[in-house]
């Protein structure tokens, strides 16, 4: 993973007009999409178009991560086959079930590394796409677990569709209580494998107040990413996962008062009216360690 994964941005697979666009926008990581966008008949000329542009586009700081089609369907195999051949930094599995289902994707990609990789380079990692099928939510924390992946999101859309769901949100917007409960096991999963949890597409692209209200609780909750499905989705994503001035400014000082305190021989104490802690002392630090990141990408 280059750097932090706020947005991560599906392109459709051989879309050449919408991967031109994508590479100038403020996505942190672009998804090139072989599986849902890409029609049957036009799987392998997609898929050739997609190792064209690894290959040969200059993507600069954004992530490369492609979303292949799964094991099992005709065109699993022959993705991993030919994307790892052009060294993306990541793949992502969709309709992932359980632990074996990441196995089995593990041995192909090693297969081909084995035969094409040099050096010391970062392995190409998996982000899962964990939830899609029922009994998938269950297998989240052993599927996490797995060395090769780096992220786990979660998909409502083809969730709703195991489940035979009439629907995925009450009259309010908010998620009904399935969906609810697997955007949460899909957080506590990731965190629990010390990998990037990340929050699933929000469909309504034209309710920016909805895909910011539902931002914000993602990242109050804990997710430290979205994926999006539309460029216009992407200025409110990354704001609602970096670091305010407010919060910066909050951290800094709550890591001085540390300090002073600390040298006191006090590690719990009173600060703007609240008791404070260890807890309070690591979430500053992660504040700052974000908003460094950020500010080195420039973005």
């Amino acid at each position: 993973m280059k750097g932090l994964r706020r947005s991560l941005h599906f392109v459709p697979g051989g879309n050449e007009h919408m991967f031109t666009k994508a590479l100038g926008l403020p996505a942190d990581s672009l998804i090139l999409d072989l599986e849902d966008s890409v029609p049957p008949a036009h799987k392998d000329e997609a898929r050739a178009q997609v190792c064209n542009w690894l290959k040969e586009a200059d993507f600069g700081p954004q992530e490369k991560l492609v979303r292949i089609n799964p094991l099992d369907s005709p065109w699993g195999r022959s993705d991993i086959e030919a994307i790892m051949q052009c060294e993306p930094d990541g793949i992502v599995l969709p309709k992932v079930a359980d632990r074996s289902d990441v196995e089995a994707v593990n041995y192909l990609m090693l297969s081909t590394e084995s035969s094409i990789k040099s050096g010391d380079k970062e392995k190409v990692s998996l982000v899962l796409i964990g939830t899609e099928v029922a009994a998938a939510v269950f297998n989240l924390p052993q599927m996490a677990s797995h060395p090769r992946v780096s992220g786990v999101s979660w998909g409502a859309e083809d969730l709703s569709l195991s489940l035979g769901a009439r629907a995925k949100r009450d009259a309010d917007g908010n998620y009904l209580e399935v969906f609810a409960f697997t955007r949460s096991m899909c957080l506590l999963a990731a965190v629990a494998a010390d990998v990037q949890p990340i929050d699933a597409v929000y469909v309504d692209i034209k309710n920016t107040a909805g895909l910011e209200r539902e931002c914000r609780t993602a990242a109050d909750m804990g997710f430290t990413g979205k994926i999006s499905i539309h460029p216009s989705q992407l200025e409110i994503i990354n704001a609602a996962f970096t670091p305010s001035q407010a919060e910066i400014d909050e951290a800094t000082a709550l890591l001085k008062a540390f300090e002073e305190n600390q040298a006191a021989g006090r590690m719990a104490f009173t600060h703007n009216g609240q008791m404070v802690d260890v807890p309070h002392l690591k979430r500053a630090k992660q504040i700052l360690f974000k908003a460094k990141i950020i500010l080195a990408a420039g973005s």
